[in-house]
């Protein structure tokens, strides 16, 4: 297994999550949809609470034959506040009383904007694919809110044309160009990227970290984290500095390798029917109650509900 991890003839992918049926399925789903299961690697990197459940379920579970690596992220000590910006915001007082009070800016930002979560380390992870993975060359990122329903292996042959991310842009309306998404009314973002740039999505990536080192782009992502710190460049989460980070080094993919939205909305049938991989992103995720019901089936598909441990957890 050791070999396997660092080979770079195999298909690798990664997966940072603390949800531990929800990673199974993005592990199940490809390894269903696979031409060569056997091929494929997954890094899976988890917090120190559920990686014992998350490395156990793995152990106990065999999925056609691929490969899967269990980390969690303590175990990264480079990843500490002297290196990681976000860590050292998370040590200000006014980011605590802004994400942790809720009454600094005397409620003018929407409560969810102000969630915790969008301070996660594995939610910024991302940004750090290279460290965590030094040995390889090309990864295909997968958010734990997709299910894969084609063969992911063309991906790695993909020519990104010198660029360092290849996404599905989303800018078919207005309202996914970057200026949604940033404050323009800041030079710093006036001066550096145009308002009209089409946006993309994380969720499905294909990433190459020969490039990816070579441009240093985690120092462009901590530049922009730093130059962030009163959060007057974007408000939250991880897609506008990423938008800042990559801006001129992504590539667009065919819209069919990456579906969206069916965690909010409608998705077109037809792009349902084309998509390799289907993103529940929004709050309507497939495992809670709220889950959008028509679309459910395709996600639970990839759950094993007669697995023991899933009966004693009534979970249905």
């Amino acid at each position: 297994m050791e070999m396997k991890l660092k080979d770079n003839s195999l298909y690798h992918f990664c997966v940072f999550s603390d949800n531990i049926l929800a990673t199974s399925v993005v592990v199940n789903s490809t390894a269903t949809n696979s031409k060569y299961p056997d091929k494929v690697v997954f890094h899976v990197v988890t917090d120190e609470v559920n990686y014992p459940p998350m490395k156990a379920w793995f152990s106990l579970n065999s999925f056609k034959g691929v490969t899967v690596e269990v980390q969690k992220i303590e175990n990264f000590s480079w990843l500490n506040a002297s290196y990681v910006p976000v860590l050292k915001q998370l040590q200000d007082s006014d980011t605590k009383n802004y994400y942790f009070s809720g009454n600094l800016d005397n409620g003018q930002t929407p409560i969810k904007f102000r969630n915790p979560k969008y301070l996660s380390m594995l939610n910024h992870l991302r940004f750090y694919i290279p460290e965590v993975f030094p040995a390889l060359k090309k990864v295909v990122f997968l958010d734990d809110d997709v299910v894969v329903r084609k063969d992911l292996s063309d991906l790695f042959s993909l020519d990104l044309n010198g660029n360092v991310n290849g996404a599905v842009e989303t800018c078919m309306e207005t309202f996914h160009r970057y200026h949604k998404y940033l404050n323009y009314s800041h030079p710093l973002i006036r001066s550096h990227f145009d308002p009209d740039a089409c946006g993309w999505a994380f969720g499905m990536n294909v990433f190459d970290l020969v490039e990816w080192r070579k441009r240093n782009v985690t120092g462009i992502y901590h530049y922009w984290q730093e130059k962030n710190v009163d959060r007057t460049l974007w408000k939250l989460g991880t897609l506008p500095p990423g938008l800042l980070t990559f801006y001129g080094l992504t590539e667009a993919l065919d819209p069919n390798w990456h579906v969206l939205g069916l965690g909010y909305t409608n998705v077109d049938s037809q792009m349902l029917e084309k998509g390799a991989v289907l993103h529940f992103n929004g709050n309507s995720k497939p495992w809670l109650k709220i889950g959008m019901e028509k679309y459910k089936a395709l996600w639970e598909k990839y759950v094993d509900y007669t697995h023991p441990l899933l009966q004693q957890c009534n979970f249905h």
